[in-house]
């Protein structure tokens, strides 16, 4: 990720009071880094071209050969190829199996069911070409007010964009789908900066639908709560409000409070302290481990 490294993610595990950054990314750039992915040869590619191609080749390489090579069961491309259709449009929901098994339906009839699905989603984790996010459980009062479903995630957003077919001006012109895999982008980058801090991130969602995009866990228990916007705003002030109502309920119950609450955005330049609540407003640009 082409990113400043101005915020630093374990810096602000240690202190939130002040953050300072500045994001070299626009929303053109951020597009085609989307559907770029961050694999190492694709980064190094001088052509855009010949980077964007990169996907391309490995979606094609997963669905012909290595999800049937992986534990020796024969699978159908075209089937691999509608299922990971299904996975792209379904990033950043908890969409189950019934749902992708509908999607698959409408074009193959009666000849796939739920265990099609979950063998081919079984053989896309094994190679790492998913990796859906698990629920947090804060150890609220109410264990049933936590909803355990995982989220479905690509490892990487080049995937769902190569899965639809997608390149850098189709998401340009259309936000919403391009919000979407904004989030698969961030939490990748998440997922690395985390690690490398000995953390895990998580996503929460409850009963009342309200949800956390990014829950990063620490393993001395600290934890931040992270919302993913692209940017505008109306939508900055919509992950501001989420973020309060989550920590006033965790206050509720007496937990302790987030190290953090972050907005996460794709568009803006500079990373800012919100003065009425708080809360951080970081681009994806600035952000480092």
């Amino acid at each position: 990720m082409e990113s400043t490294g101005d915020v630093s993610l374990g810096a602000l595990f240690r202190s939130a009071d002040t953050v300072d950054g500045a994001s070299n990314l626009d929303i053109e750039q951020l597009a085609y880094i989307i559907c770029r992915g961050g694999w190492p040869k694709a980064v190094l590619k001088k052509s855009r071209k010949a980077a964007l191609i990169q996907a391309e080749e490995y979606f094609e390489t997963v669905t012909r050969f290595d999800i049937s090579r992986v534990d020796d069961v024969e699978r159908d491309p075209e089937t691999a190829r509608r299922l990971m259709r299904s996975y792209a449009r379904n990033q950043g929901s908890q969409a189950s199996a019934g749902t992708i098994l509908a999607d698959l339906k409408a074009h193959e009839g009666d000849t796939v069911n739920e265990n099609t699905v979950y063998s081919y989603i079984k053989a896309l984790k094994k190679i790492f070409v998913i990796e859906d996010s698990l629920a947090w459980n804060p150890n609220l009062r109410s264990k049933t007010a936590v909803r355990t479903s995982d989220t479905r995630y690509f490892t990487d957003p080049s995937i769902a964009t190569a899965a639809l077919g997608l390149g850098p001006e189709d998401l340009l012109n259309d936000l919403n789908t391009f919000g979407l895999l904004f989030e698969t982008l961030c939490i990748r980058d998440l997922r690395v900066y985390a690690e490398a801090i000995g953390g895990k991130v998580y996503h929460y969602r409850d009963k009342n639908n309200l949800e956390c995009d990014a829950v990063i866990h620490l393993k001395n228990g600290r934890y931040g709560l992270v919302e993913i916007k692209l940017g505008g705003h109306d939508l900055i002030e919509e992950g501001a409000v989420t973020l309060s109502a989550l920590a006033n309920k965790i206050d509720t119950v007496k937990m302790p409070a987030p190290a953090f609450m972050m907005i996460l955005t794709g568009t803006g330049q500079y990373a800012y302290k919100r003065p009425k609540d708080g809360i951080l407003v970081v681009p994806v640009g600035c952000l480092r481990d």
